[in-house]
């Protein structure tokens, strides 16, 4: 294994001084618990949104606090849930009277953690769920896992709360925005856990793992190395079942990238992408392509589509200044 390390144990610690060191203008860092929070005060009453899970996946979630998205973000070691006092703490700092909203991908560490840390606050609070992976059934025993359509609830929900959405609205509007996004995840090669030292699991040359999810776990099938059309076609026929969109539809896509694939490789997957749904009347009229949720260094993508109304057009238009995602004023 090489990777740039002093000690495994310190990984977490180290790269989130140098985080915040780099973005002090933005965020500031909460040690013992660890958490991040925006730099300038959540306003009067407005909903604080949180977010967070294990680390491994960043820029999700630390990279997107800031105005117009999260309030705060509790990252766990790696591929490890954060803790329920890392939640209590990030919330009593942020709340301003608005109450809390808890934006949790459909892990069970996460939920379980996250359900701990709402009974035991002392402040309004609702979670929004994200399960978007259609590799997985929704009948799976523990539903379908929240990958990366995580950061278009985070966007969206995060600017119509800077916008003075109450907490119950903004439930509303998080598990609207849930129900009509959809990802899938294919790896060309998986990563490799600091602490483990060697890849979670091996593909031959001459294979490839289709419906992987963000913790360097298998997908659901193991398949002849084919190209990039016909790997595209197999991930947007599932999600275009899933979500059924109408000609004439608008949808954001997103190419995210799972930590070692070059952009000009994402970049061909979303003209691949783009023609297929235009294909089918679908006007993706919205964007996103990069590594925003990623698997440490597993080569590979994922695909999400989020179909838009104009209230999320809006929302996703509106001014963000995080580390990792920003536009507007």
């Amino acid at each position: 294994m090489k990777k740039f390390i002093n000690n495994v144990d310190d990984l977490l610690e180290d790269s989130l001084q140098g985080f915040v060191k780099a973005h002090s203008d933005i965020i500031q860092l909460n040690e013992q618990p660890h958490f991040i929070q925006r730099n300038d005060p959540t306003p009067s009453g407005k909903v604080a949104l949180i977010s967070g899970g294990g680390s491994g996946h960043e820029p999700l979630h630390t990279g997107f606090v800031g105005k117009g998205m999260l309030d705060a973000a509790c990252p766990g070691q790696v591929f490890t849930s954060p803790t329920p006092d890392q939640m209590m703490l990030a919330a009593e700092s942020v709340n301003n009277e608005g109450g809390v909203l808890f934006i949790v991908k459909n892990y069970a560490g996460d939920v379980m953690n996250f359900e701990i840390a709402s009974e035991m606050l002392d402040c309004p609070c609702e979670t929004v769920l994200i399960d978007d992976d259609v590799s997985l059934p929704e009948t799976h025993s523990t539903g379908r896992r929240g990958v990366a359509g995580t950061l278009i609830i985070e966007k969206i929900v995060g600017a119509a709360a800077e916008n003075g959405m109450n907490l119950t609205e903004c439930k509303a509007l998080g598990n609207r925005v849930n129900k009509v996004t959809a990802s899938m995840g294919v790896a060309l090669n998986c990563c490799t856990v600091p602490a483990l030292g060697k890849p979670t699991f091996e593909l031959d040359n001459d294979k490839i793992e289709m419906g992987v999810g963000i913790h360097g776990e298998r997908g659901h099938d193991t398949i002849d190395l084919i190209n990039a059309t016909q790997i595209v076609e197999i991930i947007a026929n599932a999600i275009h079942d899933d979500l059924n969109p109408k000609k004439g539809q608008k949808a954001l896509l997103h190419i995210n990238g799972l930590g070692a694939t070059p952009l000009m490789e994402l970049y061909l997957i979303y003209n691949l992408a783009v023609q297929y749904w235009e294909d089918r009347g679908i006007e993706i009229c919205r964007s996103l392509v990069g590594n925003y949720t990623t698997s440490l260094d597993m080569t590979g993508c994922s695909i999400t589509l989020t179909l838009l109304d104009d209230e999320m057009i809006e929302l996703w238009d509106a001014p963000v200044n995080t580390a990792n995602l920003r536009w507007g004023s």
